[in-house]
């Protein structure tokens, strides 16, 4: 929940995946081909590989296009609590 993939519960081949998203998402310029190797060891297949890179650039678009026009959060709540 605090993000830190290092300390999560997630099984090894799903943390390599979001460490894949977040390489993608944060430093895209810094992937090689040893990033899609990483995940083909991990057990992911290249269909698989590939829908991932694809929802991860949409996300990206949509967010791209929300600040581009000023779009305002939703606001949806993130605690169920408070509401």
């Amino acid at each position: 929940m605090n993000g830190d993939l290092a300390e999560s519960s997630f099984p090894d081949n799903e943390r390599c995946l979001l460490e894949f998203t977040e390489t993608l998402t944060r430093a895209p310029h810094e992937m090689t081909a040893a990033h899609v190797e990483r995940l083909r060891a991990a057990g992911w297949n290249d269909d698989q590989i590939a829908e991932a890179v694809y929802i991860i650039a949409m996300f990206a678009f949509f967010n791209r296009v929300a600040n581009a026009f000023g779009l305002d959060d939703p606001g949806i709540p993130t605690d169920p609590e408070t509401g």
